[in-house]
């Protein structure tokens, strides 16, 4: 993790000159070796944890009043547990943080800084153990470590685990998702993972970001950029790399020839048309062993507005016979299946993205399943969502 917020942050800063081990992990502050007391009035050592509240790289005033404390519960010097207000549970808050409690101790004001709430937290503790071993405290002023934990993203991801879902987040680190085709629902297939822990995403396309694709993909290019006519890969590279480090560009047209690219990928998003190209592609994610998912939508314009039908195909090692019982299309595509029947608009690619992620994440143990569905589908005019093709 980048030294930033201890270096910019007064208050953080001044927990470590102080001398108490602190350090970050996820969107967490870490306090170790805090002795406290037990019923048994032996003194250990705990761990106190706090939400830390960001903006940028710099701490915010704390937004609540709790920690998660890591040890048998506190006691005072006659083993009697200390008057906190708790609750006691097993905590599993992801990035290789457990707890057994949170406390609840609020000052009239609440507290000013990340100083005045770990400090006042550490004080409730280690008075009693003080008492029954002088000379121990909180603030040992032993250097941590390099405070390196393997981060993806620019900045300290702080949505996950202040409500609670960090745990679960880190189901989807390590992944090195392929997205192939940067059309309108590719882009936002990018911008959905983007925000999620994955080591490297691939971005898989040769055409360059035009007019019409600014009114299909997220965001909003300037006249400027438009002008430019960059190539697809890079236009999203250099947007995502503000937030995300693993943002790998291909600026080719995956054929027979260079398969090889995708050698080192744990999971796909196809978004191309139908075609040999597709079908050498899911050939050569199958001999991988690798999941994909398959997307594609279908409209047409009937008495004057728009209907259809979205597609979410997915392929796992565990099944795979329904692709090639018509689930996926491998003929038709290339240069002569032009737009003219192949209308899209903006909302629907971003909802076939999401159906795509959505599976992709229950594939990952993110969301529950209960169907294991394989294929599903999208129909506008009445809303209806159906499954098919369970494991």
């Amino acid at each position: 993790m980048p030294q930033g917020p201890f270096n910019l942050s007064p208050d953080l800063k001044r927990l470590r000159d102080d001398g108490y081990f602190v350090q970050i992990r996820g969107s967490f502050l870490v306090m170790r070796d805090v002795p406290y007391v037990t019923a048994q009035r032996e003194v250990r050592l705990g761990m106190l944890v706090s939400a830390l509240e960001l903006a940028g790289d710099i701490a915010c005033k704390p937004k609540n009043h709790i920690v998660f404390f890591d040890g048998d519960f506190p006691c005072d010097t006659a083993g009697k547990p200390l008057p906190i207000s708790h609750s006691s549970k097993d905590f599993n808050l992801g990035h290789g943080l457990t707890a057994k409690h949170d406390f609840s101790s609020k000052p009239g004001d609440g507290y000013t800084d990340y100083y005045h709430k770990m400090a006042t937290y550490a004080g409730i503790l280690s008075g009693p153990a003080a008492v029954l071993k002088p000379g121990i405290s909180p603030r040992t002023f032993r250097v941590p470590e390099e405070d390196d934990e393997d981060n993806v993203f620019n900045y300290i991801e702080t949505a996950s685990d202040r409500v609670g879902i960090g745990a679960l987040t880190e189901r989807l680190a390590g992944e090195k998702l392929a997205i192939i085709g940067l059309g309108g629902t590719g882009s936002y297939v990018l911008d959905l993972v983007a925000k999620t822990p994955v080591r490297e995403i691939h971005l898989f396309d040769n055409d360059e970001f035009l007019q019409h694709n600014a009114f299909r993909a997220p965001g909003a290019p300037s006249i400027d950029q438009l002008r430019e006519a960059p190539k697809k890969v890079e236009y999203f590279k250099q947007l995502y790399s503000r937030m995300h480090r693993g943002i790998v560009a291909h600026d080719v047209l995956l054929t027979g020839e260079n398969l090889g690219l995708l050698d080192s990928i744990t999971f796909a998003f196809l978004s191309m048309d139908a075609g040999e190209a597709k079908k050498h592609v899911v050939q050569k994610l199958e001999s991988l062993g690798v999941g994909f998912i398959d997307m594609g939508m279908g409209l047409e314009l009937v008495d004057g507005s728009l209907g259809g039908i979205l597609r979410v195909t997915a392929s796992t090692p565990e099944k795979r016979d329904h692709v090639y019982q018509g689930r996926i299309s491998f003929t038709g595509g290339g240069p002569e299946d032009v737009y003219s029947s192949n209308i899209q608009v903006a909302d629907l690619n971003a909802l076939n993205a999401v159906l795509a992620v959505i599976k992709w994440k229950k594939l990952r143990g993110f969301y529950r399943d209960l169907e294991h569905e394989h294929h599903s589908t999208y129909t506008t005019d009445g809303n209806m969502l159906l499954n098919s093709d369970p494991e």
